[in-house]
């Protein structure tokens, strides 16, 4: 009850602080933390009452989603509609306003190798810096000044246009000018306003090499021992210790396979319908319970934020889908006598799952063993899989979709957030801090900036981007003993 009672708490600490926050941006302001209270309003209200003991029911649960979700779009299309007018009032303004020291040391469009050249150098050539100057008009981009970076050029100007409209025809202008050697970028700068950037197509990501092919084949292999090696445990039995009983612990590496080639069947599926290139999925072996998940590269530059969220979330959508229907599976066909017992504490560990539990099994979770179907067990390690990944840092899933639907500024910070809080779990968990060190090293930096990086998903994503991160949160958060009793799980 403590805990619940200090969740809730913090959230309206940080609706409050929002608020605040949102004051001095007027109307604009208002309305945009409007669309954050409407969101987390019925996830509030079902909690709170979830923590008195008082259960809404599935078709209370989505009226409230239908309503806020509703409610989101309209003011969302309201703050569409005045940033339209803000945009049409819009003035240039002067060549020299500010110094550019101060206003566009934008962030890498790469890893950290790129940083900005010398200010009296341009590395562009001088025929080609002016074929590039020549796409800029009055009625798309009202170029004010030229600003020398990395190997190519950031121009400073106003914006006369929409974001993807003026993008699309100035990349096709600098095409139909130089070919297909240089890339632009329409991105914010730390002023948060529109900013071309013009790089040579050198800069682009690079495609996977041989050896890094060879080592997601390690991995892969690496993979399938650990997953035979994880289901051996769950038999109870050690796998290096008696090889000759493999085949009992291949339901549970089949499982496992299904639930890791969906997730990136996701994400391909997703990439090939916006034309993106991936690299192979890096899986990441792991005692405990076979996978982690893996570690997937775009070869390809985006072309706006939409596709960013669309392709991250399609992987543990997908992923998600398989593991749930395997967790409920598993306790429709769970009886007394199934192949599994398990201590009825277990289902104490997660919100989610120890509510679909109760949902399914009811007074069976009040006894000290509960028998279960194996299905549940996989079931319950995809989800597990499928959260973690949707944890909102770097480039993991959940970071990804932070990037696409708020910018890089809040991605950076939830990836501090992320990491402080692991750290912290870190001391009852090491697993937590085994997540840290793969964040750490290989996933802290955001994505590379979208051609468009201007645009934000709709609203239907933002949302959809929401309950998967709240889905996440509430596979990885445990229940509080009071509730658990209150509910009757455990004995």
């Amino acid at each position: 009850m403590v805990i619940t009672g200090l969740i809730l708490l913090a959230a309206i600490a940080i609706l409050g602080w929002g608020y605040r926050r949102a004051q001095p941006y007027g109307t604009v302001g208002i309305l945009a933390w409007l669309q954050s209270l409407v969101l987390m309003a019925p996830w509030l209200l079902f909690f709170g009452l979830f923590a008195l003991g008082i259960y809404v029911n599935l078709a209370g649960v989505l009226l409230l989603l239908l309503g806020s979700t509703g409610i989101y779009i309209y003011l969302g299309r309201r703050l569409r509609a005045l940033g339209q007018d803000m945009l049409s009032t819009q003035r240039p303004a002067p060549a020299m306003d500010s110094p550019p020291e101060a206003t566009d040391r934008l962030e890498p469009l790469d890893q950290p190798s790129a940083a900005p050249t010398a200010p009296e150098a341009i590395a562009l050539p001088a025929e080609d810096l002016a074929q590039i100057e020549g796409i800029f008009g009055l009625d798309t981009y009202f170029r004010t000044e030229t600003i020398p970076y990395d190997q190519g050029a950031i121009f400073r100007g106003n914006l006369r246009g929409e974001p993807a409209a003026t993008q699309t025809k100035l990349a096709e202008s600098l095409r139909e000018r130089l070919g297909d050697r240089y890339r632009l970028f329409l991105v914010e700068n730390l002023e948060q306003k529109p900013t071309v950037v013009v790089l040579p197509a050198s800069n682009d990501p690079v495609k996977t090499t041989p050896a890094q092919w060879a080592l997601a084949g390690v991995l892969a292999i690496a993979t399938i021992f650990t997953g035979l090696e994880a289901g051996a445990i769950l038999q109870g039995f050690d796998l290096l210790q008696d090889f000759s009983r493999w085949q009992a612990a291949l339901p549970f590496l089949v499982a496992l396979l299904v639930i890791l080639l969906s997730h990136e069947a996701g994400h391909w599926i997703a990439a090939r319908r916006y034309g993106v290139r991936l690299s192979p999925p890096f899986f990441i072996p792991a005692w405990q319970i076979g996978a982690f998940g893996s570690l997937t590269r775009f070869e390809s530059l985006l072309a706006n934020r939409s596709v960013l969220f669309d392709i991250s979330l399609a992987g543990p959508a997908a992923g998600g889908i398989i593991s749930l229907a395997m967790l409920v599976g598993g306790l429709l066909l769970s009886h007394p006598g199934s192949a599994f017992q398990i201590p009825s504490g277990f289902f104490q560990g997660s919100v989610l799952i120890g509510a679909l539990a109760k949902v399914v099994l009811g007074s069976a979770l009040q006894e000290p063993l509960v028998d279960i179907h194996p299905l549940t067990i996989m079931g319950w390690l995809g989800l597990v899989i499928t959260a973690l990944n949707l944890m909102p840092a770097g480039q993991l899933d959940g970071g990804r979709m932070v990037q696409a639907i708020y910018g890089r500024k809040t991605a950076n910070r939830t990836t501090v957030f992320t990491l402080v809080v692991l750290a912290l779990v870190a001391l009852a968990n090491p697993l937590a801090l085994y997540w840290a060190g793969v964040i750490v090293i290989l996933q802290r930096t955001l994505e590379r900036p979208c051609l468009n990086d201007i645009s934000e998903p709709n609203d239907a994503r933002a949302a959809l981007g929401l309950l998967a991160l709240f889905l996440a949160l509430t596979v990885l958060l445990p229940l509080t003993p009071s509730l658990a009793g209150r509910l009757g799980i455990g004995a």
